[in-house]
């Protein structure tokens, strides 16, 4: 009898996972499990690239690469965010090599196809009178901006995110969110699977054991701690300008397949008013808000994209896959639009806890990584802290 090839073997693992517990060590270990990641979840899912501050004028353009993919981000001419596959079509060369800046055009660097800003190719040498250049553009990407985050998607029929966006706006619009400046940027490798990085994320039974700096000030560590000092934060929440509402559009809740989204405040303790190292406040007030609360909120767009808001500022994470077991941990910084470094912020001080918190994660994910790559491996069953991660499997599940 012939062996079952390993997309096989992953959907009849698929088949008999047993709700409640971990995935089995196949989802971590095949090479043919990662590549179809990549085409069936990554490539049909929308993914957090960026913010419109960094392409502020017709012409910049940043990079954003992941899997065996890389994607232009650019505001054309006309001032609209677009972006393209960067993949020359001609022979398939990268067309844009520096991670950003500011250009006319795009011009391939192997044989000069030349592209405007916004996909058409301009020129192609010596190709003969019958040449359509019409035919020959940039393979677009799709854009969606959501109060200035940019969300991009490589597949043509991307999740319908729109309504969960509707529902997300009034929520989170006393922050700005379109009015941002990137204080910093950060990468943090690791060696694993792309899913035990953002499965180590959506769960904080980890959190007490293993981040001891988060868990001096962030409550989530403990259910009984949020739901103790919950109400208190209401109270300042709601006296600095922010909406109390919760919303939770994830798992049977979602609008649609792929269009997760999912908003709630937590308290931190008290003492802190922002995740700071001593809890006092690192940058001006986000937006519309008069100070500061005590509290952060996570929001989930997607099935891919997590970001985690203070009252003063704005973190953006990313879990990039660059192999089967190479992944990026990557975490952008933002404070108020205007805000200088030097005298609103302290960008050691603003960067302390996520860097920090990041080198534990690491470690930790390094650690799952290499027990998972053992032949004895078999999955357990999952705390109830770490309820969010059978929602997790339900969409990957159901997109690959």
């Amino acid at each position: 009898m012939m062996p079952k090839d390993d997309l096989q073997v992953m959907r009849d693992l698929i088949e008999t996972h047993q709700p409640g517990f971990a995935l089995e060590r196949h989802f971590y270990t095949s090479q043919a499990v990662y590549d179809h990641d990549i085409k069936a979840f990554w490539n049909r899912n929308w993914i957090w690239a960026g913010h419109v501050s960094q392409i502020a004028e017709p012409g910049d353009y940043f990079l954003f690469d992941y899997g065996p993919e890389s994607i232009i981000v650019v505001r054309d001419r006309s001032g609209d965010v677009r972006a393209h596959l960067n993949v020359c079509r001609h022979r398939g060369s990268r067309v844009c090599l520096e991670k950003q800046g500011t250009a006319r055009v795009f011009s391939c660097p192997y044989h000069a196809w030349t592209f405007g800003l916004d996909g058409r190719l301009r020129g192609g040498r010596a190709m003969g009178p019958d040449f359509d250049p019409g035919e020959y553009g940039l393979f677009p990407v799709q854009v969606q901006i959501f109060q200035g985050l940019i969300f991009v998607c490589a597949d043509e029929n991307p999740p319908v995110l729109q309504d969960s966006l509707d529902k997300l706006a009034p929520l989170s619009a006393p922050m700005q969110l379109e009015n941002l400046t990137l204080a910093h940027e950060a990468s943090y490798p690791v060696p694993a699977n792309w899913k035990l990085a953002l499965e180590n994320y959506l769960e904080c039974y980890h959190c007490a054991p293993s981040h001891q700096e988060y868990s001096r000030s962030h409550s989530l560590k403990d259910p009984a701690d949020v739901e103790k000092h919950g109400e208190a934060l209401r109270e300042r929440s709601a006296a600095i300008g922010l909406p109390t509402e919760e919303l939770d559009l994830t798992g049977p809740n979602a609008l649609a397949s792929g269009a997760d989204v999912y908003w709630r405040r937590y308290p931190l303790f008290p003492g802190y008013q922002t995740g700071s190292r001593d809890g006092a406040p690192l940058a001006p007030p986000l937006g519309e808000l008069s100070g500061h609360d005590g509290g952060a909120t996570d929001l989930a767009v997607g099935t891919l994209n997590y970001f985690l808001i203070y009252a003063d500022h704005f973190v953006g994470y990313r879990f990039v896959p660059r192999s089967l077991q190479e992944t990026d941990i990557q975490i952008a910084w933002y404070v108020r639009g205007g805000a200088e470094e030097g005298r609103d912020y302290d960008k050691e001080a603003l960067t302390w806890l996520w860097h920090v918190t990041s080198l534990d994660d690491e470690k930790i994910i390094r650690h799952n990584q290499e027990g998972v790559n053992s032949h004895r491996f078999i999955p357990g069953p999952l705390s109830e802290m770490e309820w969010s991660l059978p929602g997790f499997y339900r969409s990957y599940f159901g997109m690959i």
